[in-house]
């Protein structure tokens, strides 16, 4: 029986730094996991060297997580489509290649990006500028595989329909350099019926193609489908509900995709390794929150 391929967001904090992201995934029972290689908010780095990789890998190994199945989530401030600040853009370019040579320093192969927002400057210029960024970023040889993120539509953010996303890749010279991330919560804020998504990936499977698939985020939401705000709520206590994601968990045609939990903090408490449980036993459990506020 192929094991679930499910973890969560995981912190990378010193002295352990990646090495406490294996353990930490480890202690939720998780077969991948997702991890920053900084702080999501700004440019300061480690050096790969003091992130103590070597360690982790073999811990990695160890345990039966596999490194190509793994992803990094580049930093929220890379904003591809900002075309009012030129400024803004090229610190996207280039921290975005600095990012990819990290991911590959570490030997991971999935780097989740959120397109960008085009700051008011309308949908199709903001497209263009992140085709632009991405065509100056992708080189032939590179390893590591760009995930464009399906995004919920707060605001003026891009990659908000599937439609979109494959525009974005139709149109980048180095295509094969690109998949995307489907996020649960952000489909639903984006008007997208998680109750039927094998419709969605029909959609992606058409448009993209299932093999574009490099991550799934796996989030209630707190808001009704449309809202268009991106609010993610605890696996069966929002407005999706535990059924339809597990039905996205379980689908065949995503055996092989890492799944990501990306839900909230329950009194200041990480809820991930009762929320894999529920995904691994089938069974939604309705007094998960009381049980961690009581903590």
């Amino acid at each position: 029986m192929t094991k679930l391929l499910i973890g969560s967001h995981v912190g990378m904090k010193a002295k352990k730094f990646l090495l406490g992201s294996v353990e930490e995934a480890l202690s939720y029972g998780a077969t991948t996991f997702m991890f920053y290689t900084g702080a999501p908010q700004n440019t300061r780095r480690k050096d790969i060297s003091e992130l103590r990789v070597e360690e982790a890998r073999q811990l990695m190994i160890d345990n039966g997580i596999d490194i190509d199945q793994v992803v990094v989530h580049a930093p929220y401030i890379i904003n591809l489509a900002n075309t009012v600040k030129p400024e803004t853009f090229e610190l996207a370019v280039s921290f975005l290649k600095t990012e990819i040579e990290r991911v590959h320093e570490i030997g991971a192969k999935r780097l989740v990006l959120h397109p960008g927002s085009h700051v008011k400057a309308g949908e199709e210029a903001g497209l263009a500028s992140i085709i632009e960024g991405l065509n100056q970023v992708l080189t032939p040889d590179q390893d590591v595989m760009i995930a464009l993120e399906s995004m919920a539509g707060k605001g003026s953010e891009l990659g908000t329909s599937i439609d979109q996303l494959s525009y974005l890749i139709d149109h980048v010279t180095l295509s094969d350099k690109l998949g995307i991330c489907l996020d649960t919560c952000h489909l639903n804020d984006a008007g997208y019926d998680i109750n039927d998504f094998d419709a969605i990936l029909d959609e992606v499977e058409e448009k993209i193609g299932l093999d574009k698939v490099l991550a799934i985020h796996i989030n209630d939401s707190k808001n009704p489908r449309g809202a268009h705000k991106d609010r993610h709520e605890n696996i069966g206590f929002g407005t999706i509900g535990f059924e339809a994601l597990n039905k996205v968990v379980h689908n065949p045609r995503l055996e092989n995709v890492p799944k990501i939990l990306e839900t909230p903090y329950i009194n200041d408490h990480a809820p991930y390794k009762d929320e894999i449980m529920m995904f691994e036993t089938n069974t939604f459990n309705p007094h998960l929150k009381e049980a961690y506020e009581a903590k």
